[in-house]
C-alpha cells in the first residue's frame, strides 16, 4: 500500500450539487468530482453520505489516487461509464491510502448544533470508508464557503435568495453572523417557495372573499394543470406538492407584477422587504453599518426579479450609505479553498 499526501481537500456540498476538489502544495486544484446534493435534511443521511462519498471518490480518481472499483449502489449522478475490467486491468492497481494535511467541508443544512454532530459524523464516516486520513478537519455550513467565495476574503454581506433565502456576513475582524436560513416550514422569507407560498395563499383568499382579486388566479391553475380552486387546495396536501414546485410558482408571481397586478405587486415588496431585514440583521450583528463593505445578491430571486432586487438595494443603501452591491467574485468552491489555505497558512506561521 502506497502512502499519497496532498494539502487540501476542499468540498463544497448543496442542496443541489456536491463538488470535492485536491489543492496541491501551489495552491493549485489538481483534481475535481462532481456528484449530487448532498444535503441530509434534504435527501436523508444515507443518500447524503452516497453523493458526499461519489464526489470525492471522482476527484481521487481524477488525481489517479488508486482505489477500489465503485461500489454498486454509487448514486447514478457520478458513476462513471468507463470499464471495471479496464481498471482491473491496469498496471497502477491497488489501493492508495491518501493524507490530507487538512479537509475542509462546506456542507447545506448545518444550522444547529446537532446538525454538527450529525454531518460531522458522516463526513468522518465517508473518509474511512474511502481511507483517506485527515489531519486537521472543518466542517461550516455551506453558506459561509459561498460569502468566502463571494467577497474574495473581504469585509461583506451575502444575501441568497433561491428556493430558500439566507445572509451570511463577515466583518474585518473576520467574524462571522448569519440570518435566517431556517428552512422553509418556519423561515426562508422572501425566497422562491416563500413568494409561491404567498400566490396561493393570495388565490384561496382572492376564491374565500377575504383578498383582492387577482391575475395569480388566471396564471396559477393552469400551470400547475388544475380547473378550479378547490382542486389547489388538495394539491397543496397531496402528493404532488413539493418544495421545488412551490418555488417555481414565484415566476408567475412577476408574471402578474409585469401586468399591474397589485396583489402581486405587494408580495414582491414584502419578499424584498424581508431580504433587507436579514441583511441589516445581519449588518448590524457585525456593526459593519457605519464603515464600507460589499454585498453580494444571489440567487433566482434577486438575479431574475429588478423588482425585489431594487427594494433591498434602496433598503440597505439608506441604512448604511458606505455599502458596495457587487457580483460574485468566485464560486463557492473557492471560499471554501480560502478557508483551508488560510488554516495552512496559520498553522505554518504557527510553527
Amino acid at each position: 500500500m502506497t502512502v499519497t499526501r496532498i494539502p487540501l481537500l476542499a468540498v463544497d456540498g448543496g442542496g443541489t450539487k456536491c463538488l470535492a476538489v485536491l489543492v496541491d502544495d501551489s495552491q493549485q486544484i489538481v483534481a475535481t468530482g462532481r456528484a449530487g446534493s448532498c444535503n441530509y435534511q434534504g435527501i436523508g443521511k444515507e443518500l447524503a453520505a452516497r453523493e458526499l462519498e461519489a464526489a470525492i471518490r471522482a476527484a481521487l480518481q481524477e488525481a489517479g489516487v488508486r482505489q477500489e472499483t465503485a461500489s454498486a449502489d454509487e448514486p447514478p449522478s457520478t458513476r462513471r461509464s468507463s470499464d471495471r475490467q479496464t481498471r482491473e486491468n491496469s498496471p497502477a492497481l491497488g489501493k492508495e491510502t491518501l493524507e490530507i494535511e487538512c479537509a475542509v467541508f462546506g456542507l447545506a443544512g448545518l444550522d444547529t448544533e446537532y446538525d454538527r454532530r450529525v454531518i460531522t459524523e458522516m463526513v468522518v464516516a465517508v473518509l474511512q470508508k474511502l481511507q483517506v486520513h485527515v489531519r486537521h478537519l472543518l466542517v461550516e455550513n455551506d453558506g459561509f464557503a459561498a460569502l468566502l467565495g463571494a467577497t474574495n476574503g473581504e469585509p461583506g454581506i451575502l444575501v441568497i435568495a433561491g428556493t430558500g433565502s439566507i445572509a451570511f456576513g463577515v466583518n474585518k475582524a473576520g467574524e462571522t453572523a448569519r440570518s435566517g436560513g431556517w428552512g422553509h416550514r418556519v423561515g426562508d422569507e422572501g425566497s422562491g417557495y416563500w413568494i409561491g407560498k404567498q400566490a396561493v395563499t393570495a388565490v384561496l383568499r382572492a376564491a374565500d372573499g377575504r383578498g383582492s382579486q387577482t391575475v395569480l388566479t388566471d396564471l396559477l391553475l393552469p400551470h400547475i394543470g388544475l380547473a378550479h380552486v378547490e382542486e389547489l387546495f388538495n394539491w397543496t396536501y397531496g402528493s404532488e406538492y413539493s418544495v421545488d414546485k412551490l418555488g417555481e410558482l414565484s415566476l408567475l408571481v412577476s408574471q402578474a407584477a409585469d401586468r399591474g397586478d397589485s396583489v402581486a405587486l405587494g408580495i414582491l415588496e414584502r419578499a424584498g422587504e424581508e431580504l433587507f431585514l436579514a441583511a441589516r440583521a445581519v449588518m448590524e450583528r457585525l456593526g459593519m453599518g457605519r464603515g464600507p463593505f460589499k454585498m453580494i445578491l444571489q440567487g433566482g430571486v434577486l438575479q431574475n426579479d429588478e423588482r425585489v432586487r431594487t427594494i433591498v438595494m434602496q433598503r440597505i443603501r439608506s441604512a448604511a450609505p458606505q455599502v458596495v452591491i457587487d457580483k460574485a467574485q468566485n464560486e463557492p468552491i473557492y471560499g471554501v479553498i480560502a478557508k483551508g489555505l488560510a488554516y495552512l497558512k496559520g498553522r505554518t506561521e504557527r510553527h
